[in-house]
Parts: structure tokens; sequence; C-alpha cells
């Protein structure tokens, strides 16, 4: 709501893409679901929809920029060898470099090697526009991280970095969780020549115990009537009430869209999403 809100008030577009480069997770018929729910809350998108399952020659490309640039860099470490490094700030276990100037024992590594990036020491920062300056060190806070995994797939970092750039994306609207993800980006757009877009972050929806709002916490599916959701989601967004019921999801983004205020969402990392009965 938030990033179609935005985009529409400011006369945008506003794109979908299906995030399924990590496919051993991709649950078939998720994205088809997806898909249909928008449509039946009144979300309306431009252009067609990408699937970054199939955008593995645009990632494949940009890596070759990396490691050609004396970025990226092959890493034979695993996740075993890993579990006894200390965890950074961020809840990351802080990669230590082992593999940074070369893999110390070539003969012995296996034969799919992950591939991860040269992070800088000095801090990369930007402009929130909800919660303000933001800055991180990579190197104390996450260390070198990846962006090929060892079975051959594209991490999530650099995949939306490709495609941000690939669709000419100016700003990008989502979920507090991924704050601390957007650093890492920068930097990544930096290293590609990319242009950075304007970020925002909105709070994670929680249940009244503090988990995230998700299948995996058995959070109940979106209702079949969709104004109540929306109400409820704008809402929980912190934006000025509606003067009156709307009477259609027609009705509702009509008034929304020209009355969101980026400025009332709330500067908080998470928030109880509140009833959609009685909206």
């Amino acid at each position: 709501m938030a990033s179609y809100a935005d985009a529409r008030h400011c006369a945008g577009r506003w794109f979908v893409r299906i995030e399924d480069v990590d496919l051993p997770r991709a649950r078939a018929g998720a994205a088809d679901a997806i898909l249909h729910a928008l449509e039946r809350y009144g979300f309306a998108w431009d252009g067609p929809v990408w699937q970054q399952s199939t955008r593995t020659d645009a990632y494949r490309a940009a890596l070759a920029r990396l490691v050609a640039g004396g970025v990226a860099y092959a890493c034979a470490c695993t996740r075993r060898e890993l579990a006894t490094q200390p965890i950074g700030p961020l809840g990351e276990r802080v990669y230590p470099g082992t593999c940074r100037n070369g893999i110390a024992n070539a003969a012995a590594a296996p034969r799919h090697v992950a591939m991860r990036v040269r992070v800088p020491a000095a801090p990369i920062a930007f402009d929130d526009r909800v919660f303000g300056k933001i800055a991180q060190r990579l190197a104390d806070d996450v260390g070198d991280f990846v962006v090929r995994r060892s079975d051959d797939y594209f991490a999530y970092q650099l995949a939306v970095v490709v495609d941000d750039a690939a669709q000419a994306i100016t700003d990008v609207v989502r979920g507090a969780d991924l704050l601390t993800s957007t650093p890492r980006q920068i930097f990544l757009q930096r290293a590609l020549d990319v242009a950075t877009p304007r970020y925002l972050h909105v709070p994670v929806a929680v249940d009244p115990h503090g988990a995230k709002l998700s299948k995996a916490t058995r959070a109940a599916a979106l209702p079949p009537t969709p104004v109540p959701a929306l109400l409820a989601a704008w809402r929980f967004l912190g934006q000025a009430p509606l003067p009156d019921r709307p009477a259609s999801v027609r009705e509702f983004w009509t008034w929304a869209i020209a009355n969101w205020c980026s400025g009332h969402v709330p500067r908080t990392l998470t928030r109880a999403m509140p009833a959609t009965s009685g909206a």
C-alpha cells in the first residue's frame, strides 16, 4: 500500500517484481496467488511483471563486472566453518575475510564456491525518507557479504540492485526489516556505477505478540472483502482517516492516492496491525 500510494500520488509508475531468485524456496502457484490478490485489492501495475528467476544472465554479467573490477572474489568457506564467528550488531555473523586474498587451500576447496564482495572500511550513509540519516560500517557489521551462493543461486542483494537499475527505479518503498540491507545495496550500486534510488522504509506489521505477519507465523490470509483490510492498512501507515467509509475499492484508492502523506508514516521498525473489523 505504501509503495503504491506513494508512486501514484507523485504521478509515477508502479512495478511488480516477483523476487523468486531463491528457486529452491519458491512455491508453485505462489506468484499467481500474489497477482490475483493485488488485482482483487485494486492495485494496478505498469508494464510486465518481472520474475528474478528469468534474469540470471543479467546477474551473471553484473558479477563478472565486479570480478573484473577486483570487488568480488571466490570464497570456499562453509557455514560450519563460519559458525563460530562473532555475531555483529545486526545479528549476523561477521565474515572474517578468510578468502579475501585467495582460497588458502585451493586443492581442497569444493568444486562450487560462493562469491563475496570486498566491503570498504568507510561507512555507507543514506537518507531514508522516514528514518532520516542512516550510516553503517559494512566491514564491522557484516563483513564481505555473499552475492552468489555456492549452489550458483544469486543473492537478493545483487539481484535487486541489478533489477532496480534495469527498471530505472527512482524510489524504493519497503518494510523496515530491509533497512539494514540498504547500505549493502548502495555499495553494490556504486561498484556497478548505477544510480541510487531514494528509500522509504515503513514499519513491519506484527501481531499483538510481536510476531511478523507471515505464513510462517500462521497469520490470517487476506479477507475476501478488501475494503476493511485496506482501511486497516491505511491506519497502520499513520495516514489521515477517510471522512466517510468508501463504498468500493476504487473509491478508497481515489481518496487514498490524493491524500497520501509519507511524512505521516510512523518512525518505528515494527507496529501492530489494527483489526479489520469495524473499519
